[in-house]
């Protein structure tokens, strides 16, 4: 059997196919299967990660820089923090896949486009018009780095994403596009010409941009997470080392992923425990799906893609106040713990105000469903997070 085959039999035996309609309760079973409580947790992990990191990184290097004490101690969880970028890629990887073997090519854009867009889009131009007033950043508060980054283009044109954060989305929509192409043409079709520029292209943007091996991880890994594997060594265990290992070479150092980079004796440990840990992550009853199988796990995976958008306008607005009224204070401590506190208490009813409005909203709209493949009574409401969440 060829990798192909393979790779279209295991999913298609793993998910629901656009070829047919599923009965009530196989649409159910469908569901059930492909929703994948560790791989949707991890996502709510990976955005408090990122949260957490410019919570650490940015008072290291705009409040406290001089504090060596201070700088020093935040290194290894804001290294950590910045790595739930590189989960979020693995992630991707992981769920689009089916999705790209699903849908058809118009349904597969319009999908994706009102899944990512609409957020984009409006926190886009919100600075768009801040940066215009107060001129913060002059080298992207120009029109080519404005439609650049409203394209998607601006890995081709040198300039920067606008809305902080944004910059990583340029780089899954690359791979949707990629990973759609391969699976129509190489897989689904078995076109050659078709398929091998789909095939040729795939490669060229990884070797361009290495960070994309993450989300060849994520799609290798949903392939052969199909398979039933049995291994002399509890899965288990394998998952708890793995997470250890990803743990603690991920606090090495914050990496760009550039060739160069390669050189570094943590950088390909880093993707291989990645990978080791995802991959026993994601399999029935493992340690992660146990712990992050809870409501407000199961929250923050899934208002995640707002909660990442969001924060850093929460950030500078917090840090802003915090800095004019002198309320970072030499009890370091102190200060990071109730400026955290504040930072999360704005920013957790913000995103679900956004991604009800701008996330959900225009997704409901066109396709009569939620985003995410899961049972409506396992969402909590905000009320809900807040019994179980407490801030």
């Amino acid at each position: 059997m060829t990798i192909a085959n393979e790779a279209s039999s295991a999913l298609m035996n793993g998910t629901v196919t656009s070829s047919a309609a599923p009965s009530r309760g196989g649409a159910s079973k469908a569901r059930a299967r492909e929703f994948n409580a560790a791989a949707h947790g991890l996502r709510g992990l990976a955005a408090m990660m990122v949260l957490v990191a410019h919570i650490l990184g940015g008072t290291a290097k705009h409040i406290y820089a001089d504090n060596l004490t201070y700088v020093e101690a935040v290194k290894a969880p804001w290294y950590l923090g910045t790595f739930g970028v590189e989960l979020f890629f693995v992630i991707s990887g992981f769920v689009i896949l089916p999705s790209a073997m699903r849908y058809a090519p118009r349904e597969f854009a319009l999908r994706r486009f009102l899944r990512l867009y609409p957020l984009f889009f409006v926190l886009s131009l919100l600075f768009v018009a801040l940066n215009a007033v107060t001129n913060a950043y002059p080298a992207i508060n120009t029109f080519q780095s404005i439609v650049s980054g409203l394209l998607f283009l601006n890995l081709f044109t040198g300039t920067e994403q606008l809305t902080p954060n944004a910059w990583s989305l340029t780089y899954e929509v690359m791979f949707y596009i990629l990973m759609f192409a391969i699976v129509h043409f190489a897989v689904q079709r078995r076109q050659l010409w078709q398929g091998g520029v789909a095939v040729a292209a795939g490669l060229a943007f990884l070797i361009a941009f290495p960070i994309a091996i993450y989300f060849v991880l994520g799609a290798l890994i949903r392939v052969v997470s199909q398979r039933e594997w049995r291994a002399p060594v509890p899965p288990k265990l394998l998952e708890a080392v793995s997470l250890i290992l990803m743990i603690g070479f991920a606090s090495q150092g914050h990496f760009e992923y550039l060739w160069s980079d390669f050189r570094n004796p943590v950088v390909v440990p880093i993707i291989i425990a990645t990978a080791c840990y995802f991959y026993f992550a994601v399999l029935p009853g493992s340690l992660t799906a146990v712990a992050l199988d809870n409501r407000a796990m199961r929250y923050l995976g899934t208002v995640s893609y707002s909660l990442y958008l969001v924060h850093p306008y929460t950030y500078f607005l917090a840090r802003w106040v915090f800095d004019r009224l002198g309320l970072f204070t030499d009890s370091v401590g102190l200060s990071i713990a109730l400026f955290g506190s504040v930072v999360i208490v704005l920013t957790l009813p913000i995103t679900h105000l956004i991604h009800v409005t701008l996330e959900l909203g225009p997704y409901q709209r066109v396709f009569r469903q939620g985003v995410y493949r899961e049972k409506p009574s396992q969402a909590p409401t905000a009320h809900g997070l807040a019994r179980a969440h407490p801030t």
